[in-house]
């Protein structure tokens, strides 16, 4: 069974066209006019395993907050109708990455109920095109957007590049751990038999 979503979506501000495949082996192309963000959802997709599509467009000549938290608007509603009815998966996972000087947690709870924790500073007013505010922006809505409890926490470091760049790493990993499937698990892992 696919574990496959396209979503599309259109307002005033932004044009995003997404394809998610949960169970696939790392292809990316994206094209969002934000360079980094193209670069971090590569990454995203290369270290979760997933295949990932993304086009987008926006009034990048405001600056890049619409863009990138509908992006995540749209990531996050992708994860969550990809994952249908949620039988079998591990609902849980985690990952504590390093990267250089930086040391970066991540959780998540493929719950239904969305919560969202951030925990990280960031030193510089942009990386790239990318203003850094909006990544916390782009992670609450994936949260919110994918019914997720997503706690993201900064255990060490000081260079906003890799920051940001183990924290898209550390989250695709958890995604990969709490979207796979265990042959034990025969329905939703909840004593209350439904993840919503």
């Amino acid at each position: 069974m696919s574990r496959c979503k396209r979503i599309d979506r259109e307002t005033k501000e932004t044009k995003i066209s997404m394809e998610l495949e949960l169970d696939g082996i790392g292809n990316a192309s994206v094209n969002t006019g934000i360079g980094f963000l193209d670069h971090m959802l590569e990454s995203f997709a290369r270290h979760g395993f997933f295949d990932l599509k993304v086009t987008a467009t926006g009034d990048l000549n405001v600056d890049s907050h619409h863009l990138t938290e509908d992006c995540g608007i749209v990531l996050g509603t992708a994860i969550r109708e990809a994952l249908g009815d949620k039988k079998g998966i591990r609902r849980f996972g985690d990952c504590i990455l390093p990267m250089d000087d930086v040391l970066m947690l991540v959780a998540i709870d493929l719950s239904g109920r969305p919560y969202f924790s951030f925990e990280c500073d960031f030193e510089t007013e942009r990386v790239g095109y990318l203003e850094t505010q909006n990544v916390r922006e782009f992670f609450y809505a994936i949260s919110y957007s994918a019914g997720m409890n997503l706690h993201i926490k900064l255990m060490n470091g000081t260079n906003d590049h890799h920051k940001i760049e183990a924290m898209f790493k550390a989250f695709a990993k958890a995604l990969d751990e709490a979207v796979s499937l265990d042959v034990r698990s025969k329905n939703v892992l909840s004593t209350k038999g439904t993840l919503a």
